[in-house]
């Protein structure tokens, strides 16, 4: 057995993103069999899986089916894969790593797991080719993912590697930074049209006002990284890689003419770091800069489009009192400064969310991490909402 032409294909995400990766994915033309909350799934190749690890914003992980079976325990488990070509999809001089999802009863601990299917992988290397190649625990070259529930187990490559949810521009994180992937998930939430104004006070270390640009002139995660699993899959055709690493450069454009990107933030250090970020995205020139307190910066009266804040939450001791104040200011300066704008506050702290002050038109729910998170939309309407008998 050894990997098929076609195949299962699931690309993972953080929970509550997979509305936005299946938009991602159906927008490149693919057509996802199921959708579940932390995923997609679809039929298609490994090259297919090439243009998905380039391509997507709101992935973690691109997992390539080999092969399923029933196994009740580890040695079950070894039995089987040990009838795997492993010869014929592992180079001898790459290393290869495993990852699990493991939840059956017999197995206490998935690093268990993992020993016994690297075990089956070393030792048919050792029965066919008389050696083997190196393992470890580095995800820089090729990942075999196995996914076992109860008595189903199913082996997949691991076509990306280190996770797809950190973009690679981001070479400065910044204070409590939020991941790449989210960032762009949140920003396609408010449905920002690319052809107006974005404005990010608090930008801190800029994802959003840089996730926002990217996707203003077409830029895709895929411009920013050069390894990937896929690469090390035996037999690894370059020239196709080549091919659509070319198409994400051809697809970068100017952004619209009404487009403008504007981050502030009160800290001198948060914009020097969105500075940095933003030149290794190839997008400084179309973010403009502020340092200055979030009530006082520019917001553009033409073209208006979205503002969208992320304040802290108030995790540690003490914190709430203060941010209290905070979160009313941002509700007074939404309501005073930015008629006309589509307003977002994305935030982990539901009772500070309270102190706005203002009702959301729309609460739109995520994770960040493991803390419940809303992104909450408020529409600010210019002069006097008319009401209608």
């Amino acid at each position: 057995m050894t990997i098929p032409a076609e195949s299962t294909i699931i690309i993972t995400c953080s929970n509550r993103l997979s509305i936005y990766l299946q938009q991602e994915v159906e927008a490149l033309g693919f057509v996802p069999e199921k959708v579940f909350k932390t995923g997609v799934q679809l039929v298609g190749s490994l090259e297919d899986c090439i243009v998905l690890n380039l391509n997507l914003r709101c992935a973690s992980q691109v997992h390539y089916s080999i092969t399923s079976f029933t196994a009740a325990n580890a040695d079950d488990l070894y039995k089987e894969a040990s009838t795997i070509a492993w010869e014929d999809i592992i180079p001898m001089t790459t290393l290869f790593s495993i990852t699990s999802n493991v939840t059956n009863e017999t197995i206490d601990n998935n690093l268990f797991a993992n020993v016994r299917l690297k075990d089956a992988i070393v030792d048919r290397f050792r029965a066919q080719v008389g050696e083997r190649p190196d393992s470890g625990s580095s995800l820089t070259g090729l990942v075999i993912h196995l996914y076992w529930k109860d008595d189903i187990a199913e082996i997949f490559i691991d076509t990306s590697g280190e996770t797809l949810s950190k973009h690679g521009y981001r070479k400065i994180p910044g204070k409590a930074p939020m991941l790449e992937s989210l960032a762009a998930a949140t920003v396609y939430a408010t449905g920002w049209d690319g052809a107006s104004v974005f404005v990010n006070p608090m930008c801190g270390s800029g994802t959003l006002a840089i996730e926002a640009a990217m996707m203003a002139t077409g830029r895709r995660p895929g411009l920013y990284r050069s390894n990937y699993s896929f690469m090390h899959v035996k037999g690894f055709d370059e020239n196709i890689y080549n091919k659509h690493y070319e198409n994400l450069e051809k697809a970068v454009k100017p952004a619209h003419e009404n487009c403008r990107i504007l981050a502030s933030d009160i800290s001198e250090d948060a914009i020097e770091i969105t500075l940095v970020n933003a030149g290794f995205a190839g997008v400084e020139d179309l973010i403009t800069t502020e340092c200055c307190d979030f009530e006082i910066c520019e917001i553009p009266i033409e073209n208006k489009g979205v503002i969208m804040f992320n304040p802290e939450y108030g995790e540690r001791l003490g914190e709430e009192a203060e941010l209290e104040i905070t979160y009313k200011k941002l509700g007074d300066f939404l309501k005073q400064k930015c008629k006309g704008y589509m307003g977002y506050i994305f935030t982990g702290n539901l009772e500070l969310a309270k102190k706005i002050g203002l009702k959301p038109k729309r609460r739109i729910e995520f994770f960040n991490g493991r803390i419940d998170c809303r992104l909450l939309q408020y529409e600010l309407y210019e002069g006097t909402r008319e009401v209608k008998d």
